[in-house]
């Protein structure tokens, strides 16, 4: 899958996303690759549509793609909780306006459920300019939802995802061992044979 281009020059790769804080952990996780990493433009906005986060990966992946003439990269991530038939799902980010009022909405539904079994899910897509999909992996993080909000790092549901073997939600983490373990790093590490292969480095 070599797309001609030179090993080791920098090359740009668009996060097709306008969230900062997604932004920055792609920089983090891409920092050993030779690529100007960068968001979408603001100016671009894609409906997602997808009933499952894979199809919302591609959406965004291939829009990015075609919009700025560079290879782009797409996330689509959520929380599945059990006990809620498997909400908010690809709706996540959609639960409500803010972080906060998403948690508040989130653990005022699970108050008379016992179960507060969840995981996290991320679907990550790689498309062309030309609207072709290159590479496409899902990984997944299981653990349970925590009765309060906890940490103070992350972003989203991080500081209400309890991770089933640390005990820890994700906001309690620092960035490395989140990297070792989250649904997103996950999907990542699926990813990065195939991204070496398509930037031939």
């Amino acid at each position: 899958m070599n797309l001609g281009l030179k090993k080791n020059s920098f090359r740009t790769l668009v996060i097709a996303s306008t969230n900062e804080g997604k932004v920055q952990e792609f920089k983090k996780l891409l920092s050993s690759f030779p690529l100007l990493v960068v968001g979408q433009p603001d100016t671009l906005e894609v409906e997602e549509t997808g009933k499952r986060f894979i199809d919302n990966a591609r959406l965004k992946a291939i829009a990015a793609a075609r919009y700025t003439g560079e290879i782009a990269l797409a996330d689509d991530s959520g929380l599945c909780v059990e006990a809620l038939g498997g909400a908010p799902g690809v709706y996540s980010s959609r639960y409500a306006n803010t972080d906060r009022e998403r948690i508040s909405r989130l653990l005022n539904q699970l108050k008379n459920f016992s179960n507060r079994s969840a995981f996290f899910s991320a679907a990550l897509c790689v498309a062309s300019p030309d609207g072709k999909v290159l590479l496409e992996v899902e990984g997944r993080c299981d653990g349970v939802i925590a009765n309060e909000v906890r940490g103070n790092d992350g972003f989203g549901y991080d500081p209400i995802f309890e991770e089933k073997d640390t005990g820890l939600t994700f906001s309690e983490m620092g960035f490395n061992q989140k990297q070792k373990i989250s649904h997103r790093s996950l999907a990542f590490q699926a990813l990065m044979p195939g991204l070496k292969k398509i930037f031939n480095c």
